[in-house]
């Protein structure tokens, strides 16, 4: 019976170069590649031992651009927030943030140190993102793909939207928006769930997490099966999906016998592919008495009084009445 070498046996075979496909007709000017290719030992032991070469392009080049100007601003307001002191920016790393414009100036442009460079560095991140997206539909034409990626991509990409220019459009302020900065990012992530009833009890916030435990858990279990059968030629999905051999009857029925069922090669992509990008929501105004209006959560009544509230206290006697 045949047998592939595989990331067990540690043995790495290296040729020439793989300069890849020549793309679809009509692109073919567009997969002009920087470098020829090198090869790395440790990447081996990872993936494709192969660096290179690499397509940047016009609309490449833009994006890393603006993306390097987003970067080299916040940091920079950053560093001046400690004063220049390069230890104390080491040292606060975690905690620095580049903040929004105060609820004072609404969608103005507000001077540069009050959010005026939150907007700037806004600019460009949302420039650099989508000149991405335009780029990885674009190289996926040029190689006769289908557009899944582009499109898992623009899942991803419409929170980042939503969160950072859509909601604040729409709510009339640029305070609404997310501040750039490690800490001060989930503390406003906290202040959103509190401000909206506990988002915990948004059950569309919590599909979207099964979805998302659910997929690293589908990659998990799809990744290691293909590893525990490429001895028999799993790593070689295509040929699996159309014509299935050995390796991927042996991970059928190891699952089938486990669990019952099992997905076909085919099938674990697109499980985890809509597992990947189902994340979703909608518009409550507090989703935890939401939550105890459709049975999802506790009521907590007969201690903090009806709908969740304390209870007033009651009126004090006045004297001699």
């Amino acid at each position: 019976m045949a047998e592939y070498q595989n990331i067990f046996t540690q043995v790495q075979v290296i040729g020439p170069p793989e300069m890849g496909v020549a793309g679809v007709p009509g692109h073919e000017a567009e997969l002009d590649r920087v470098g020829h290719g090198r090869f790395s030992a440790f990447l081996g032991w990872l993936g494709n031992a192969q660096i290179g070469p690499i397509y940047i392009g016009s609309l490449g080049f833009a994006s890393i651009v603006a993306g390097i100007l987003w970067f080299v601003i916040v940091g920079i307001n950053m560093l001046a927030s400690v004063d220049y002191n390069f230890a104390q920016f080491v040292r606060q790393l975690f905690w620095l943030a580049l903040e929004p414009p105060g609820p004072q100036y609404g969608l103005s442009i507000p001077p540069l140190n009050d959010g005026g460079w939150w907007i700037i560095a806004s600019f460009f991140l949302l420039i650099s993102v989508m000149l991405w997206w335009l780029r990885s539909f674009r190289r996926a034409q040029a190689l006769g793909m289908g557009y899944h990626i582009p499109w898992a991509f623009a899942s991803a990409i419409w929170l980042f939207l939503v969160l950072g220019l859509i909601r604040p459009i729409l709510m009339g302020s640029w305070s609404e928006a997310v501040p750039y900065g490690i800490f001060p990012h989930l503390d406003w992530t906290t202040a959103f769930s509190i401000r909206y009833g506990n988002l915990f009890y948004n059950p569309f916030h919590a599909l979207s997490i099964t979805f998302l435990y659910g997929s690293t858990m589908l990659f998990a279990m799809h990744g290691a099966t293909v590893l525990a059968t490429s001895r028999f030629g799993a790593d070689r999905e295509l040929e699996q999906i159309v014509d299935r051999g050995t390796a991927f009857e042996r991970g059928a029925l190891f699952w089938r016998w486990t669990m019952g069922f099992n997905a076909s090669a085919e099938g674990i992509h697109r499980w985890i592919y809509w597992f990947a990008i189902l994340v979703t929501g909608t518009v409550v105004d507090n989703w935890y008495l939401w939550a105890v209006e459709h049975n999802f959560a506790p009521s907590y009544e007969p201690a903090l009084g009806a709908g969740g509230f304390a209870p007033a206290p009651a009126a004090t006697p006045e004297i001699g009445g």
